[in-house]
């Protein structure tokens, strides 16, 4: 099965592991993986600030980058989601509306895509700790993505699982969110690290680089221990 993969802006500048551990644990299902050089950002910031054409010209280089792709898989469920709105920002749009809905149907996040195409729930991995997960907002509403990531972190040798009370509810990134809300979102990431800290868990683990820098940048202002990571890191390890 041939895979791209689209390794999003935060994988790209800050954790390029991420972008590196997806590739490996495809590549340990079988796939063919490449990287398309030309993929850009999703658009997203620019379209939640209302910078729609700016956003429109991110949307539009991105088709063109994955043009010929079978799949494209990336490690954010909030990246992904943006890439799946893509035929409705183009409802319309003579030229670009069918390579819209063409594109939009090719895009899976990670844990999704294990679960969900490859039928793959246990990469026979190994890691020893008590964990946590945290649900993105985008993940677990748009996409509809909520017990793939917890079935593959279930059948890790050595991980413990523990629920996080108030899942569902936001870490206060949010993208833009954040900065033009900041007191509300520094409130509720403060609620969101006491949630983790009553779990005990000894890792924080979530699909979205986002929200793992804004908890794991609250937390460590507050002296905690919790090690936060990205669920790939935990996925190849073998």
């Amino acid at each position: 099965m041939k895979v791209s993969l689209f390794s999003t802006c935060l994988s790209d500048i800050l954790f390029a592991n991420v972008a590196k551990d997806t590739l490996e644990i495809l590549e340990r299902c079988g796939c063919t993986v490449d990287y398309p050089m030309e993929q850009t950002c999703c658009g997203q910031p620019a379209y939640n600030s209302g910078y729609l054409q700016e956003a429109k010209q991110s949307m539009k280089q991105m088709m063109k980058a994955f043009r010929h792709s079978e799949y494209i898989v990336g490690p954010s469920g909030s990246c992904i989601s943006m890439l799946k709105e893509y035929p409705a920002v183009f409802k319309g749009d003579v030229e670009w509306e069918k390579e819209a809905e063409a594109f939009a149907a090719k895009c899976y996040e990670i844990t999704e895509f294990l679960v969900d195409v490859l039928n793959v729930t246990d990469l026979d991995s190994s890691f020893k700790g008590k964990v946590t997960f945290h649900s993105s907002c985008h993940m677990k509403r748009l996409l509809g993505v909520k017990e793939q990531p917890k079935v593959l972190l279930r059948n890790v040798k050595g991980v413990e699982l523990v629920d996080l009370p108030c899942e569902e509810d936001c870490c206060g990134f949010g993208g833009t969110f954040a900065v033009k809300n900041s007191v509300i979102s520094q409130e509720m990431v403060s609620e969101k690290s006491r949630h983790v800290s009553e779990t005990e868990a000894e890792y924080l683990v979530g699909a979205d680089m986002g929200c793992l820098m804004n908890i794991g940048g609250r937390m460590s202002r507050e002296g905690k221990e919790v090690k936060v990571v990205h669920i790939t890191e935990i996925l190849n390890t073998h």
